[in-house]
């Protein structure tokens, strides 16, 4: 009937045009910790008040998390811990929490300084390894104490450790003096092929876990094939720079980025036969930490020194500001919700 069109019509058009404000995006599976100084917008105040962790909330914006220390560089939560069992690696030591960050206790001594990452034996929660400037540290207890293990290794100070994911026990340590592997759970360390220069970030592919990605210091990045064992220059158009920032894409193991100090953002969509300048948009080439995000395909997060913080949805050709203007970033970390 000619009158029945009319209403019906209408219907389908209000669904049609309600769908999309009806439409909710995915819970994030991740929460996303920023760990930075504001060098550029420091308050003058005794105490850190705005330097150290942020975690970004649901609508964008940036709270500032965890203890007031100077020098915070970078956090983990143990495995199963429900985040109740947190560390942050600072220029002071290790801090523990067990409550969720209601309180921290320095579980490290006067002979650690300058920690900088953490990674965590995939079999153990128990286990950590930390990299500082005095050299490697060891937890069987949850960050609770710590040990240092240096034997085999040439020069003492390292940024960057890795936890082989897919076989407990081995870890990569990033050195003065390249990259060293051990196979007893950084008991004792012996080194691969890699350029003997600084190591300064190193990932593993959560796709292809013998891929590993490296930026050194005036070495450019390196690509490992094979866990770690041995290495390959790629990015020639970096090859002789300072790179403080690698990330390796959760979503393909052919997406990669690397950046650094008048570098900015360079990225590979082809496992790193070629590579692209992909700065553009963002108000400095002074790039030291990225990361792709483990929840949106395509999505890279960039920390500029002191222009704040950047989020690109397309692996980089565009990019929109993402709050903590005037900060010197030095690591993101996603920790895993309920975990």
């Amino acid at each position: 009937h000619p009158l029945m069109k009319t209403p019906i019509f209408f219907i389908l058009s209000l669904a049609v045009a309600l769908a999309p404000a009806c439409a909710t995006t995915p819970e994030p599976k991740h929460d996303l910790y920023a760990a930075v100084a504001m060098t550029g917008a420091q308050k003058n105040s005794s105490t850190p008040t705005d330097s150290g962790l942020y975690r970004l909330q649901p609508d964008g914006s940036w709270e500032h998390f965890g203890p007031r220390v100077l020098g915070v560089n970078s956090v983990a939560v143990q495995p199963g811990s429900d985040g109740q069992v947190m560390l942050v690696a600072s220029g002071d030591g290790i801090l523990r929490t067990t409550d969720a960050g209601q309180s921290w206790r320095l579980t490290t001594g006067w002979d650690v300084m300058d920690v900088r990452t953490f990674a965590v034996n995939p079999a153990n929660p128990n286990e950590f390894y930390a990299s500082t400037c005095w050299g490697p540290l060891r937890s069987t207890d949850g960050g609770a104490t710590w040990q240092h293990n240096q034997a085999g290794l040439n020069l003492l100070y390292c940024q960057t450790v890795v936890a082989d994911s897919q076989t407990p026990g081995r870890v990569l340590l990033g050195t003065e003096d390249g990259i060293y592997l051990s196979t007893n759970g950084a008991k004792t360390w012996a080194r691969t092929d890699s350029p003997p220069a600084t190591t300064l970030r190193m990932v593993q592919s959560s796709v292809d876990p013998q891929l590993l990605l490296a930026g050194t210091q005036g070495r450019g990045a390196w690509l490992s094939y094979d866990a770690g064992e041995t290495w390959t220059a790629t990015d020639p158009g970096s090859s002789a720079n300072n790179l403080y920032a690698a990330t390796l894409d959760a979503h393909s193991a052919t997406n990669m980025a690397v950046g650094g100090w008048g570098v900015g953002v360079r990225v590979s969509v082809d496992g790193g036969k070629t590579w692209s300048d992909r700065s553009a948009g963002l108000p400095t080439k002074n790039v030291f930490v990225l990361a792709f995000d483990p929840d949106v395909p395509n999505r890279l997060w960039v920390s500029t020194f002191e222009k704040g913080f950047y989020r690109s949805d397309d692996l980089g050709k565009t990019w929109q500001e993402n709050g903590l203007m005037g900060s010197y970033g030095f690591d993101f970390v996603f920790v895993q919700k309920g975990n």
